[in-house]
C-alpha cells in the first residue's frame, strides 16, 4: 500500500466517527431550553479546545511517523499500537456511555458538540497529506 493510502485510512478512522459523534452532540443541543445553551455553548468551547490541543499533537506525531515509513506498508502501519489502543479505548468509551442509563442531556450536547468537530478537523489534518 503506497505511503498516501495510510494518510487517507488515518482521515477517515478520524473523520467519520467525528461525523456521528457531532451528529448526536447537535441532536442533544436540539432539545435543550435556551436558557441553558449559552452555558452549555461555554462548556463545548472548552472541550474543543483541550480535545483540540491534545488531538493537534496526536495528529502532527502520526503524520512524522507515517512519511519515515518504508517499505511494504498495511493498514496497520497507519497508527503505532499505542494509537490503536487510543482509539479503541476511545470507541469502548463512546459504546459505554451510550449503556449508561441516565446520562443528562447536558453533557452529551456539550462533551459530544466539542469532541465531534475536533475529531473532524484531525481527519482533514491527515487527509491534507493524502
Amino acid at each position: 500500500m503506497e505511503r498516501r493510502y495510510l494518510y487517507l485510512a488515518a482521515a477517515l478512522i478520524w473523520g467519520l466517527p467525528g461525523v456521528v459523534v457531532t451528529a448526536k452532540g447537535v441532536t442533544a443541543y436540539m432539545e435543550q431550553p435556551l436558557s441553558k445553551v449559552w452555558w452549555l455553548l461555554l462548556i463545548t468551547a472548552g472541550v474543543m479546545l483541550m480535545f483540540g490541543f491534545m488531538f493537534r499533537s496526536i495528529v502532527d506525531r502520526y503524520t512524522r511517523r507515517i512519511a519515515s515509513l518504508e517499505g511494504t506498508l498495511t493498514l496497520w502501519h497507519t497508527f503505532p499500537l499505542r494509537g490503536w489502543l487510543l482509539i479503541l479505548f476511545m470507541m469502548g468509551l463512546g459504546v459505554t456511555l451510550r449503556f449508561v442509563p441516565n446520562i443528562p442531556s447536558e453533557f452529551v450536547a456539550s462533551f459530544y458538540s466539542g469532541l465531534g468537530p475536533m475529531l473532524i478537523l484531525s481527519g482533514v489534518r491527515f487527509g491534507r497529506n493524502y
